[in-house]
């Protein structure tokens, strides 16, 4: 009898495990991180508004804070968090870089090519250990367009190490940089405001005093930026195509 109901709750417990939905993790930084009082406050991180693209096929977890580093998130225990979840058929969506290059900040500034490089390895890495896949991405842009309407870059070298990491370790990869470059000139040097946090002193009562900030998104702006990484990820085989919309 005892030896029948070790092997129904043997059969119970793998039941359990089968039927456990694949998660995908998101790590990152304000850019992607979920916002307090979405109903009010304009402003939202694109992987806020990630799961509207999604089946319920699949749970989103989204760890992503504002100012974090490829180094902060984990001196932290932020990445802890996620590493002790993942399992196998698992996805972690990773995309530093904003903070990564504040060089006046020891918690959060990497160098590129040394410890911001080796960083994202270490991810890679711990992601694969468990069996779960990485997904890289580059920072998005900031809305910087010249007094000559040209968009120009603001994250020098670190997006480049993302594309070598990616390249050198064969991991699924999204050029966010050049998706959201392509977007932001799209919308030409005005119009793009409407892409970020740009009111007028009482225009939005959220922001009584104004506000003017290219670096993060509006609500608009996050749609957009999340539909254009789920547009390429759709293209790329790697399992998780299957539970978008």
């Amino acid at each position: 009898m005892n030896k029948v109901l070790s092997t129904f709750l043997l059969f119970l417990s793998w039941l359990a495990f089968a039927q456990q939905k694949p998660v995908l993790f998101l790590i990152g930084d304000s850019t992607m991180a979920n916002k307090e009082n979405p109903d009010k406050n304009p402003e939202h991180g694109w992987g806020q508004v990630l799961p509207q693209f999604f089946t319920g096929g699949i749970e989103i977890q989204n760890h992503a804070v504002n100012g974090r580093s490829s180094k902060s998130f984990r001196t932290e225990g932020r990445w802890d968090q996620v590493e002790k979840q993942l399992k196998k058929g698992d996805f972690v969506i990773i995309e530093f870089g904003h903070n990564d290059q504040k060089v006046k900040d020891s918690a959060k500034f990497t160098n590129p090519y040394t410890q911001y490089r080796a960083n994202l390895e270490r991810y890679v890495n711990e992601t694969r250990d468990k069996g779960a896949i990485p997904i890289l991405m580059t920072s998005i842009v900031r809305r910087n367009f010249n007094e000559d309407g040209v968009l120009t870059d603001t994250h020098k070298e670190y997006p480049l190490v993302v594309r070598m990491v990616a390249d050198d370790m064969n991991v699924a990869f999204v050029d966010m940089q050049l998706l959201t470059e392509q977007l932001e000139i799209s919308y030409g040097p005005e119009k793009s405001k409407k892409l970020h946090l740009h009111y007028k002193e009482g225009e939005n009562p959220y922001y009584p005093k104004g506000k003017e900030d290219d670096t993060h998104l509006s609500k608009e702006g996050a749609e957009a930026v999340a539909g254009l990484a789920v547009k390429k990820l759709k293209t790329m085989k790697t399992g998780l195509e299957k539970y978008m919309k």
